[in-house]
């Protein structure tokens, strides 16, 4: 059987490494780290919400081991602010028909790098050099990089043709928090729960599975220079990035700060800040010898976080190359090879990046369309209303954004899924959304709650 060796023990390198091991491959994991110090020595480099599609491959590998303990987040709630950070002009509320999981990933590394030894697999922990590289694959029959964001990312060139932003479009925060009730008092379901400030950036509240304490939250602040929410670029310790959380929270979003202001850091290294560019990247990379070696997961593409495709968007590339290994068989892995399982992948998960995109730039008209005609919608079971129908469709694109990502840049499709949705032309929907925003738009002036679903 083949040689195979993998770069990087993060999610996406571990998956490759499972799947090939469970078709019989040799492989060899390259890892900067002991599983050990994954667990008690880093960081989790992000969230890493995941939903059904890539939860499948993972529960298909046998890795898996959380499904009992974590919090199974059941959809998402959204507040939506245009402007005033104190208006809500809109609420969401959809639940997806399968639950999504976050769990920590140095625990989860930790787990994947022990388990891969015990079914047959190689880890070798050392920091690998562009030198050391070339030695790697000269030894290998293919080699294959998933070193996340690292310096080693530079042997892979950008994807012009591919890539929107040559700058990034938010500076980031998470603070993964523990001490927090795993509900909100306003919601039906254990939600993702998204605040979304037109001028501002965003904020958002993921359930999240702590390596050691369990249950608790990843905060996570998108925020756009200048702005209430870009507080964090001088921060140094995790205690300043928890206080700042509360204070965004306390001035912004001050229906949570009860809920949040006794949160604990799940421990100290738990919290990131920082920005990057989200871009594709080619696939293949030559090293100086000529020698290839191709990327996967956040080598090859990174997205910014605000729509929990990180995570998802690597799992089903590994899972596309692993299939792609074992369709090549004994073929040579050279360079039309390469590029040709990004094309496949990209021609299916496309609309990953694009409906991330998305939600990063201003709303759309015709998103606008289908936010109008799904105000009311409850979140509740038994909630079979066509505008319950749309919101749920709204959340379900996170699983596969292919589902309606088209119809948030195309009104007629936007209208046309708003008419199958409802059973009624789409005319009905948006009137009566546009009648109850009105009245929640009314009541807020007068000084008065909102109204809004989902809302306390």
């Amino acid at each position: 059987m083949r040689n195979i060796a993998i770069i990087g023990a993060g999610q996406a390198g571990l998956l490759v490494a499972h799947g090939l091991r469970r078709h019989g491959y040799n492989v060899t994991l390259f890892s900067d780290k002991t599983p050990e110090d994954f667990l008690n020595k880093t960081r989790p480099t992000g969230t890493a919400a995941r939903f059904e599609m890539s939860l499948e491959f993972e529960r298909e590998l046998g890795l898996n081991h959380w499904d009992d303990v974590a919090p199974k987040g059941e959809g998402v709630h959204l507040h939506f602010f245009p402007g005033d950070v104190r208006n809500v002009l809109v609420t969401l509320l959809g639940r997806l028909s399968h639950p999504f999981l976050a769990i920590d990933l140095r625990l989860q590394s930790h787990r994947w790098m022990h388990d891969l030894e015990g079914r047959g697999g190689k880890v070798v922990v050392e920091d690998v050099t562009i030198p050391r590289l070339e030695e790697i694959a000269a030894a290998h029959d293919l080699t294959i990089v998933a070193g996340g964001r690292g310096p080693i990312t530079k042997l892979f060139p950008r994807d012009e043709a591919r890539s929107t932003y040559v700058k990034p479009p938010r500076f980031l925060a998470m603070v993964n928090v523990v001490g927090v009730a795993m509900k909100l008092d306003y919601c039906p379901f254990l939600p993702v729960k998204f605040n979304f400030f037109g001028r501002y950036g965003e904020c958002f509240w993921v359930p999240w599975y702590h390596k050691d304490k369990g249950p608790g939250w990843s905060l996570v602040f998108e925020a756009k220079e200048g702005g209430p929410i870009d507080r964090f670029r001088t921060i140094k310790t995790g205690a300043e990035a928890l206080e700042t959380a509360k204070n965004v929270i306390r001035d912004i979003l001050p229906w949570d700060y009860q809920w949040i202001r006794n949160a604990e850091l799940g421990d100290e290294l738990s919290w990131l800040v920082g920005s990057f560019v989200p871009e594709v990247r080619k696939t293949a990379g030559v090293l100086p010898s000529g020698r290839l070696v191709m990327s996967v997961g956040d080598t090859n593409q990174s997205l910014d976080p605000i729509g929990g495709q990180g995570a998802n968007n690597g799992n089903k590339m590994a899972r596309n190359l692993v299939n792609c290994i074992i369709e090549r068989g004994d073929q040579p892995f050279d360079m039309g090879w390469m590029s040709s399982t990004f094309d496949r992948f990209w021609e299916r998960h496309r609309f990953i990046d694009k409906f991330n995109n998305t939600l990063l730039e201003p709303l759309t008209d015709p998103g606008k369309e289908l936010l109008i005609a799904q105000y009311g919608a409850t979140g509740m079971d038994g909630d079979n209303s066509g505008r319950q129908k749309i919101a749920d469709a709204f959340i379900e694109n996170f699983n596969d954004p292919a589902l309606i990502t088209e119809a948030f840049h195309d009104m007629t499709q936007a209208r046309a899924l708003i008419s199958q949705l409802t059973g009624q032309h789409w005319i009905w929907s948006k009137v009566r959304g546009m009648t109850g925003i009105a009245k929640a738009q009314l009541r807020q002036k007068m000084g008065m709650k909102s109204g809004h679903p989902g809302t306390m």
